[in-house]
């Protein structure tokens, strides 16, 4: 039986924001460059594109712009919030959920992951968490 993968694609715009602050604060960004985070990232375009479980993720924001493709179950190589290299596990945690560890390549931190997932009503929350400090963000598609 063929699985049947949830439908990322699209432009999405995000609604709500919790706990960003927080997550850059764990993550030992800096008051004045988490103050630029903060505004820039009040608004990011996000398109994704997907193919099968290839999923390819352009987030643009006034500050920087981030592009990142991945086949679910094959790790690859990404930044985390705070611009470091890590090596990313993408896997299903559900069958519509992506959940994605982040192992940093150099270096030390606290450990940081994220998530994707569809609800029923065709919203996507990302959730991002460095320790024990979760950041949701929910997007509605345009």
């Amino acid at each position: 039986m063929e699985r049947k993968f949830p439908d990322f694609s699209g432009t999405w715009k995000m609604k709500t924001s919790e706990n960003f602050e927080e997550l850059l604060k764990a993550l030992g960004v800096n008051v004045l460059l988490r103050k630029i985070a903060i505004t820039a990232a009040s608004k990011p375009s996000v398109e994704i594109s997907q193919q099968g479980e290839t999923l390819s993720i352009h987030t643009a924001t006034s500050v920087r712009t981030t592009y990142v493709s991945f086949t679910v179950g094959e790790p690859f190589n990404e930044t985390t919030v705070d611009g470091r290299p890590c090596t990313s596990y993408p896997r299903w945690e559900t069958d519509t959920k992506i959940t994605c560890e982040q192992t940093l390549q150099k270096g030390e931190g606290p450990k940081t992951a994220w998530s994707r997932e569809m609800t029923n009503d065709g919203d996507l929350i990302l959730t991002m968490s460095a320790g024990d400090v979760l950041c949701t963000r929910v997007y509605t598609r345009h």
